[in-house]
C-alpha cells in the first residue's frame, strides 16, 4: 500500500485565491472592506523571519494587508505590552499575530493574553482557548494549525465520527486545541504525551494520527494501524550536508515507512505548514467581517419606564430611574473603548478621533427644534427634544441623538432651574446633568479669565516700561537663549516681520512687537463667573497698592457668555479652535488697530486649557437612548446651541455604512436652537451651518396652546402665580387669534426651503378642539403637518406620532432648497435689515451714532463680512416684550454693535441685556441639599 499524499500547499493556495475572490466581492458593496492583519516580531531570528516572510507573501497573494512591526531584542514587556494595546485600540487593523517565541525575558503568556480577544487571529488568547475547551463553546478564532488540521482531513474525506484518534503531543498551540477540536467532530480521542508509556499500542489502535510530539521521525510505520491517516505537525530539523544551510526540514513522522502503512499522509514540508498559514488569512477575513457586521448592528437597548398617572417631579422621576452604564451605551451606538474616556458609571467624553475613523459614513438625518415666541413659563423645546429622541431611539428602533447644551449653575441655582426637560422625558442623571458635568464651563471660565488677567497686566508693564526692556523681559533669555514662543511667530508673522531671532530685530520692530498701546476704553473682554451674582456687573479693578493707582471699571458676565464659549460651540476641530481662540479681538490700539489674544500670547494657553472641553459629553435619556450634551451659548448675544462637533459626531454614529440600506438604517439627530425660531432657528442657519457646512432635514416648532392664547390677546402669564382662567379652559377663538404668530415662524422657517413640522405640546388642559385649530392654521402656514405630543406624562410612547410626521418629513425628496437669509458680502446694514424685515416683519432697523460708529470700525477693521447675532428680547416678534402676536410696521433700534471675531460674527443690540443675571428672593440653592449617602435633594 502506498499512501495518498495529502497535498496541503495545493489546498492552501486554494484557500487563498477563495479569500482573494470574497475579499473583492465585498469591496464592490463596501469598497473600505480592507482586512489587515499586524505581525509583531521581537528581535530577528531567522526561523522566525522565514516564517514571517511565507506570512506576508501569503497575505498579498489573498489581497491582506499585511504589516510588520519588527522591535529589537532588548524591547522591555512593559513597552511591548504598550504596542499590543495600541494595536488594539485601532480599528484599522483586525488581525494582531505575536510571532513566537520572544525573548527569554518576556512572558509568553503575558504577550499572547494582551492581544484583544477580537483581533487574536492567532487564537492563542484565554478567551479562545477556554471558549475551545469547553464543550459547546463559541470561541472568536480557532488556532492556526489546529484549523488547519481540522480542513485538510475534511478535504481529504475522512470520517471522524466514532472513530479512534490518538494526537501525540499535549502543548496548548496544537496538541490540547486539535483534541478539543477532533472530539466536537465525535472522534474518540486519546491524547498521548512523552510520559505515556507504550505509544505504540495507541496508535496501532488508531484510525487517525495527528503527531505533534516535535521529535525527528518518532513515528515507525509498524506503529499505524493499516489504513490510518496521518498528520504530520512536526516541524524538526536534521543535519543534511546536501542542503546548503547544513539541515532538512523533516516531520515527526518517518514517512518512508508510514506512507507504506497509511491510506492518506501529509508531507513535511508541504502539508500542515501551508495550511497554518492559510487559516490565519480566513482568521483575519474573518475578524474584519466580524467588525463590519458589529457596526452594522448597531442598536439600542431600551429602558422601561413605569409611568404614573400623576407624575411626580422631575428630580422623583431621574432618581427612580437606574441608567445604563455609559460603557454600554457606547457599546450599542459603536463608539469604541478607546474613544471613551469615563467621567464615572454615566457620563464620558468622546475622543474626537472617532470622526476620522467614521469619516466615511454617510450622515444620519439631522432635525433642529424650535419653537414659538414663547411665555415666561417656557414652551417645553428641551423636553420635546428629548421625548422626540426617546420615541426615535426607544419606540422606532432608530439610533437616535438628542444634542443639547450644558446649562449654566447660575440658573440652576437661581429660579429657573435645570435644562435636562421635565417628566418622562428628560437627561439622567439630571443631578449630574446640572452641576459641573465634566468641567467644560469651569475649564471656559479659566480660560476666560486668563486672558483677562493678561490684558490688565500687559498694560500694566507696557506703561512701566520703556521698549528696550519690555522687549528683553517679554523674550528673555533661557539658559543662555533666547527664542521667540510659537504664538509670538504668529505675533511677528501678522506685522510683517520675517525674523526668528529675537536679536535680530531693529529697534523699531522691536517696538512694533512688543507695544500693544491698548486703549483702556475698548477693551470688551470681561471676566466670568458661573454664578448669577449681580455685584459683579460693574466693579473697579486695580485698587491694590502695587498696581500703583492703574485702575479701570469693568465687569463679570456669567460665564457661558464668554465668547470662548461660543468658541467651543463653533469649532470645527480642536485646530480650529486654537485659530478661533487666537483670534478673538479683546480691544483696539490707540491708533484703532484690533488686538487679539495671540497679540497678547495667550492663544496657546487657552487652548490648553479648553483641550478636553472641546470633547463632547454623553449621556442618556431616561429611556437610554444618547445624549450629546456639549457647549452652553448664552441664548441672547451667541447662537444659543450645543456644539458643532457634536453635531458631527452624532450624525456620523447615527450614519449609514456603504451598502446599508439609508431608509431603513439611518439615525437621527434631533439638536436644539435656543428661544424661538426668529431667534435661535435663525442663528442657527445663517451662523451655526455656514461654520459646520451642515443642513438640517427638517425643522420642528414647538407650541403650546397656552402660548398661542397669549399672543391671541390673553393675559400675562408669570412664573409662580396661578395661570389665568382663560389658559385653563377651552377657548378656540382666542387659540386661533393666536396662532397667526406659529403661522409666521412657518414661513420663518419655510424661508430656508425646508419641511417643517409643528410639535403640539400637549398639557392636560388642552382639549381636542384646541389640538385640530392649530393643526388646521399651521398645515393652512405651510407646515408639513402639525402633531400632537403628550412625551412629558407618557415619555417616548407619548411622542411616537410626532416621531413618525418627523421620520416622514426628514425623508422628502422634493421641496427642499436649502438657503441662506443673506450674503455675507452684504453691508452690516443690510444685514441686519434682511433679519429684521425677513424674521420679525419690522420695516427696517435703526443705528444709534454708537452703534454705526462700531459698525464702521469693524467694517475697517476687516470684519465686516461677518454673520449677525442680534441681541433682543424672546418674548416677541420683535424688538418690545409687549408686542404680542404678529407685529408689523416697527422700526428696530440697534444701541450697539460689537465684535465676536473668534467665534465668527458680530452682535447687534437691539435691548439691554444682562449678560450675568441676577437672584431672586428665594433661589434654587435654598432648597438643595446633600443626604448622608452623598445623594443630591432639592432640585427641582
Amino acid at each position: 500500500m502506498v499512501a495518498e499524499v495529502i497535498d496541503g500547499n495545493a489546498i492552501a493556495k486554494a484557500i487563498r485565491e477563495s479569500i482573494n475572490a470574497e475579499i473583492g466581492s465585498i469591496q464592490t458593496v463596501n469598497p473600505l472592506f480592507k482586512p489587515s492583519l499586524t505581525i509583531i516580531q521581537v528581535g530577528a531570528r531567522p526561523d522566525s523571519s522565514t516564517y514571517v516572510r511565507m506570512k506576508l507573501k501569503a497575505a498579498e497573494e489573498a489581497n491582506i494587508v499585511c504589516t510588520l512591526q519588527n522591535f529589537p531584542e532588548d524591547i522591555t514587556e512593559s513597552q511591548l505590552l504598550s504596542e499590543i494595546a495600541t494595536l488594539n485600540d485601532d480599528t484599522s487593523v483586525h488581525g494582531i499575530l505575536v510571532q513566537l517565541p520572544v525573548p527569554a525575558h518576556i512572558s509568553e503568556i503575558a504577550v499572547t493574553n494582551a492581544v484583544a480577544p477580537e483581533k487574536d487571529v492567532d487564537g492563542f488568547g484565554p478567551l479562545n482557548t477556554g471558549e475551545l475547551a469547553k464543550r459547546g463553546g463559541s470561541p472568536l478564532f480557532v488556532p492556526c494549525t489546529p484549523k488547519g488540521i481540522m480542513v485538510l482531513l475534511e478535504k481529504a474525506g475522512v470520517e471522524l465520527a466514532g472513530k479512534p484518534v490518538v494526537v501525540l503531543g499535549r502543548s496548548d498551540i496544537v496538541g490540547a486545541p486539535v483534541a478539543s477540536l477532533l472530539r466536537n467532530a465525535d472522534a474518540t480521542v486519546t491524547v498521548c504525551h512523552s510520559h505515556t508509556e507504550n505509544i505504540e499500542k495507541y496508535l496501532k489502535e488508531a484510525d487517525v494520527v495527528v503527531s505533534a510530539i516535535g521529535k525527528p521521525h518518532f513515528v515507525k510505520g509498524e506503529w499505524l494501524k493499516p489504513g490510518a491517516v496521518v498528520i504530520d505537525v512536526g516541524t524538526n530539523y536534521i543535519p543534511d550536508a546536501t542542503k546548503k544551510s547544513g539541515q532538512r526540514l523533516v516531520g515527526d513522522v518517518d514517512y518512508e515507512s508510514a506512507a507504506a502503512v497509511a491510506s492518506k499522509i501529509t508531507p513535511v514540508p508541504g502539508g500542515v505548514g501551508p495550511m497554518t498559514v492559510a487559516m490565519l488569512l480566513q482568521n483575519v477575513v474573518d475578524a474584519a467581517k466580524r467588525y463590519y457586521a458589529e457596526q452594522a448592528k448597531r442598536h439600542i437597548t431600551p429602558l422601561p419606564i413605569k409611568i404614573l398617572d400623576k407624575v411626580p417631579s422631575d428630580f422623583e422621576i431621574s432618581r427612580n430611574q437606574k441608567p445604563k452604564n455609559i460603557r454600554v451605551l457606547a457599546k450599542e451606538i459603536g463608539i469604541t473603548e478607546n474613544e471613551l474616556e469615563n467621567y464615572g458609571a454615566y457620563k464620558a467624553k468622546i475622543q474626537l478621533s472617532l470622526l476620522d475613523r467614521l469619516a466615511h459614513r454617510k450622515n444620519g438625518k439631522y432635525v433642529l427644534v424650535t419653537g414659538i415666541t414663547p411665555t415666561p413659563l417656557g414652551e417645553g423645546k428641551s423636553t420635546t427634544t428629548v421625548g422626540l429622541v426617546q420615541a426615535l431611539g426607544a419606540h422606532l428602533g432608530k439610533i437616535a441623538f438628542a444634542n443639547v447644551r450644558q446649562p449654566s449653575m447660575g440658573p440652576t441655582f437661581g429660579i429657573k432651574g435645570g435644562a435636562a426637560g421635565g417628566g418622562y422625558s428628560q437627561v439622567i442623571p439630571m443631578d449630574e446633568f446640572n452641576m459641573h458635568l465634566t468641567g467644560d464651563i469651569h475649564a471656559i471660565g479659566a480660560a476666560t479669565n486668563l486672558l483677562a488677567a493678561a490684558i490688565d497686566t500687559r498694560m500694566f508693564h507696557e506703561r512701566a516700561q520703556k521698549d528696550g526692556p519690555l522687549y528683553k523681559r517679554l523674550v528673555p533669555a533661557k539658559r543662555g537663549v533666547r527664542k521667540f514662543s510659537p504664538v509670538m511667530l504668529r505675533r511677528l508673522k501678522k506685522l510683517g516681520i520675517d525674523k526668528t531671532n529675537p536679536d535680530d530685530l531693529t529697534p523699531e520692530e522691536i517696538s512694533k512687537f512688543a507695544r500693544l498701546d491698548i486703549d483702556p476704553a475698548t477693551i470688551t473682554w470681561r471676566r466670568v463667573v458661573d454664578c448669577n451674582d449681580r455685584h459683579l456687573r460693574g466693579i473697579t479693578i486695580g485698587q491694590g497698592p502695587a498696581e500703583k493707582g492703574h485702575t479701570r471699571e469693568t465687569g463679570f458676565d456669567i460665564t457661558v457668555a464668554s465668547e470662548c464659549m461660543a468658541v467651543l460651540a463653533l469649532s470645527n476641530s480642536l485646530t480650529d479652535m486654537r485659530e478661533r481662540l487666537g483670534r478673538m479681538v479683546v480691544a483696539s490700539s490707540k491708533s484703532g488697530e484690533p488686538i487679539t489674544c495671540d497679540d497678547i500670547g495667550a492663544g496657546g494657553a487657552l487652548t490648553a486649557l479648553m483641550k478636553d472641553a472641546i470633547k463632547p459629553t454623553m449621556m442618556q435619556t431616561l429611556e437610554g437612548t444618547p445624549v450629546f450634551v456639549h457647549a452652553g451659548p448664552f441664548a441672547n448675544i451667541s447662537i444659543g446651541a450645543n456644539s458643532v462637533l457634536a453635531d458631527k459626531m452624532a450624525l456620523k454614529l447615527a450614519g449609514t455604512e456603504p451598502g446599508e440600506d439609508e431608509a431603513e438604517k439611518a439615525g437621527y439627530v434631533v439638536t436644539e436652537a435656543g428661544f424661538d425660531f426668529t431667534m435661535g432657528g435663525e442663528r442657527f442657519f445663517n451662523i451655526k451651518c455656514r461654520s459646520s457646512g451642515l443642513v438640517p432635514d427638517v425643522v420642528v416648532i414647538v407650541a403650546t396652546v397656552r402660548a398661542l392664547k397669549l399672543h391671541g390677546g390673553g393675559p400675562d402669564v408669570t412664573p409662580g402665580v396661578a395661570l389665568p382662567e382663560v389658559y385653563r379652559k377651552e377657548d378656540v377663538e382666542l387659540l386661533r387669534k393666536g396662532c397667526a404668530n406659529l403661522g409666521k415662524h412657518i414661513a420663518n422657517a419655510k424661508q430656508y426651503g425646508l419641511p417643517v413640522v409643528v410639535a403640539i405640546n400637549k398639557m392636560e388642559t388642552d382639549t381636542e378642539a384646541e389640538i385640530q385649530c392649530i393643526r388646521e392654521e399651521a398645515i393652512k402656514a405651510g407646515a408639513d403637518d402639525a402633531i400632537p405630543s403628550n412625551h412629558w406624562a407618557e415619555g417616548g410612547k407619548g411622542a411616537v406620532e410626532l416621531a413618525e410626521g418627523v421620520v416622514a418629513a426628514a425623508n422628502k425628496t422634493e421641496g427642499k432648497d436649502f438657503k441662506l437669509l443673506y450674503d455675507l458680502e452684504q453691508s452690516v446694514e443690510d444685514k441686519l435689515n434682511a433679519i429684521a424685515t425677513k424674521m420679525y416683519g419690522a420695516e427696517k432697523v435703526e443705528l444709534s451714532d454708537l452703534a454705526r460708529e462700531k459698525v464702521e470700525t469693524y467694517t475697517r477693521q476687516g470684519f465686516g463680512n461677518l454673520p449677525i447675532c442680534v441681541a433682543k428680547t424672546q418674548y416677541s416678534l420683535s424688538h418690545d416684550a409687549a408686542l404680542k402676536g404678529v407685529p408689523s410696521g416697527f422700526t428696530v433700534p440697534i444701541r450697539d454693535v460689537r465684535a465676536s471675531v473668534g467665534a465668527g460674527y458680530l452682535y447687534a443690540l437691539a435691548a439691554e441685556i444682562q449678560t450675568i443675571p441676577g437672584l431672586p428672593t428665594h433661589c434654587g440653592f435654598m432648597d438643595v441639599e446633600v443626604t448622608d449617602d452623598g445623594e443630591i435633594e432639592g432640585l427641582f
